[in-house]
């Protein structure tokens, strides 16, 4: 199984809203951070992936779409591996983006890792600041000018890179309907997910069910 639906906007423009909506109209599995968090030997892999190595394409087995960091960092690099895959930029009002990832996940991934945490958590840790926060907006998120330019950036050398013929430009604001159009699905009779909202990512890390969860696991 390869990837049919490559998504190539950043994190907080709505991709587990989108993950949720690929896996109900037949083109799930989706793969998105959620699923690093939970495979150990993922983490370790995107952490060799950003140090110097190159994507481990053996992650994706078993899922038919992609979304979200850490994999959206390497979007151009997806896009040339899977040339039939159709693209999805989803996008989101720049000013509520920043807003949203400075009050989630900013704050997660500069938080330490527990004392006691498994090496593939301080990998994961890592993985996500170098990537993230270093490489995407070269240790400045903070300056919320520059992170701006950034995010304005990506989105318009997606526009420009990808042919249009294989290119969503996309809110998840806008339903089922034109996500369904551009990949042939049927529109599912049922709301549009809206899921992970700043809220609710709040108060999944407060309840700490990352480390809860996953401490007793190892990359296998």
């Amino acid at each position: 199984m390869d990837i049919q639906v490559i998504g190539a906007g950043f994190g907080r423009t709505g991709t587990l809203s989108l993950k949720t909506a690929l896996d109900r109209i037949g083109f799930g599995p989706c793969y998105h951070m959620v699923e690093v968090i939970e495979n150990p030997a993922h983490a370790v892999a995107w952490y060799k992936a950003c140090h110097g190595g190159s994507v481990d394409y053996s992650v994706f087995e078993g899922y038919r779409s992609v979304v979200d960091w850490p994999a959206v960092h390497y979007w151009r690099e997806l896009v040339e591996h899977y040339p039939q895959a159709k693209v999805v930029l989803s996008v989101r009002e720049p000013e509520g983006w920043y807003k949203s990832v400075s009050e989630t996940i900013y704050g997660r991934i500069t938080t330490p890792v527990p004392p006691d945490a498994p090496e593939w958590q301080r990998q994961h840790r890592t993985m996500t600041q170098k990537i993230v926060l270093e490489e995407t907006f070269g240790g400045r998120f903070l300056d919320k000018k520059h992170a701006l330019d950034v995010f304005e950036r990506h989105n318009n050398e997606v526009r420009r890179t990808v042919a249009p013929s294989r290119l969503l430009v996309y809110s998840v604001k806008e339903g089922w309907e034109p996500l369904c159009d551009f990949l042939g699905a049927a529109v599912p009779d049922e709301p549009f997910p809206r899921v992970n909202d700043t809220a609710s990512f709040l108060a999944w890390h407060e309840s700490d069910n990352w480390t809860r969860d996953t401490a007793g696991k190892q990359p296998s």
